[in-house]
């Protein structure tokens, strides 16, 4: 599997999960809310934060004919280009916010949605790119992108395994080095049932990269499941107020949320850990109380060891309990107490 590396942190299932908080629209037109949550990202323990980078012309077409209408779904009742304006972030905002998170010291890069963006997000210096679901079929955007070298992220909501191959191709035959993918379901939110994360660790086999997930559901229970399948990367929207009334607020994290997500798939990465049968630090002071034999009855040097005189109870300060078989029939070599514990030097060998 290839090495991963945003901004100096390696990324991959044997580093803790890194953590992409996702602004996207949630700034609601305002780019203090965009600052606003860069710095709760950073607060909450996030990585990253990622925008969006694209004009409403740039996007789709400014067309009220039927291909052009949202006809269910959160967004119904708006043409395309009706939504993204609405949803956009302004280009005049990129230079401010990407100043705004290098003084933070969070990472900051962003999703282009064509060329014109990512000669933007270059000018600017952006450390990596993300390539969003809808786009991943796009695959002279991807080209473009692979030819600056930067490392990049694939989501592959919609795409099927050919379809992600051939984005695959298009960037490793565009010069890209360092390429990762995102498991990811296209809607908004997306019920947790529809995510079949057992996708993931076959992603991983079938295209050898570094593999995470972008997460539309509405709590963190699918981002933290994913980590024990392997997913080394989490993508997931965050908002400031998921009331907010905004185009993604609505199936966005609240900051608390946002800080859970960073703790509990740090947790669940621990936790997969090593395969190890061996005794861990936390046990080993319960070790003592472990089943052991003790004997029960009150003994006379000489006399025959019987069942009824042994017995298998906590603590483990006597031999192991196995032994019992081997113990019954032997003589004791010695006066021996009731409840005390077997050993070997109780009786003759």
């Amino acid at each position: 599997m290839n090495d991963f590396i945003i901004g100096g942190r390696q990324i991959g299932v044997e580093h803790a999960p890194y953590i992409i908080a996702e602004v996207s629209a949630n700034h609601n037109g305002e780019i203090e809310n965009a600052k606003r949550i860069m710095e709760l990202a950073k607060q909450a323990g996030a990585d990253a934060v990622k925008i969006q980078t694209y004009r409403p012309e740039t996007i789709t077409l400014n067309s009220n004919l039927p291909d052009f209408q949202i006809t269910e779904g959160l967004w119904k009742g708006r043409t395309l280009h009706e939504l993204y304006k609405w949803a956009h972030t302004p280009w005049e905002w990129h230079k401010p916010l990407f100043e705004h998170a290098r003084k933070l010291g969070i990472t900051i890069f962003s999703s282009p949605f064509d060329s014109t963006a990512v000669d933007l997000l270059e000018e600017l210096g952006a450390p990596a790119y993300k390539i969003a679901s809808f786009e991943a079929v796009d695959l002279p955007l991807i080209e473009y992108v692979a030819s600056k070298g930067k490392p990049m992220i694939i989501s592959t909501g919609m795409a099927d395994a050919e379809e992600i191959q051939a984005a695959i191709d298009a960037a490793r035959g565009a010069g890209c080095l360092q390429l990762a993918i995102l498991h990811c379901v296209s809607g908004y939110p997306a019920p947790a049932e529809d995510y079949n994360l057992r996708t993931i660790p076959d992603m991983i086999e079938r295209f050898g990269l570094v593999t995470g997930l972008s997460d539309h559901t509405v709590d963190n229970i699918t981002a933290v499941t994913s980590i024990a399948l392997g997913a080394s990367l989490i993508e997931k929207h965050v908002t400031l107020d998921r009331n907010g009334g905004g185009p993604d607020d609505s199936f966005s994290l609240e900051p608390a949320e946002l800080a859970a997500l960073c703790r509990d798939t740090k947790t669940a990465w621990k936790a997969m850990g090593n395969i190890d049968y061996g005794r861990k630090s936390s046990e080993q002071g319960n070790v003592q109380f472990r089943r052991s034999l003790y004997f029960v009855k009150n003994l006379k040097a000489g006399d025959v060891i019987t069942e009824d005189a042994v017995k298998s109870v906590r603590p483990g300060y006597g031999l192991p309990p196995k032994f019992l078989g081997e113990i019954v029939g032997k003589k004791v070599i010695c006066d021996i107490g009731e409840n005390t514990p077997v050993k070997e030097s109780s009786f003759n060998k």
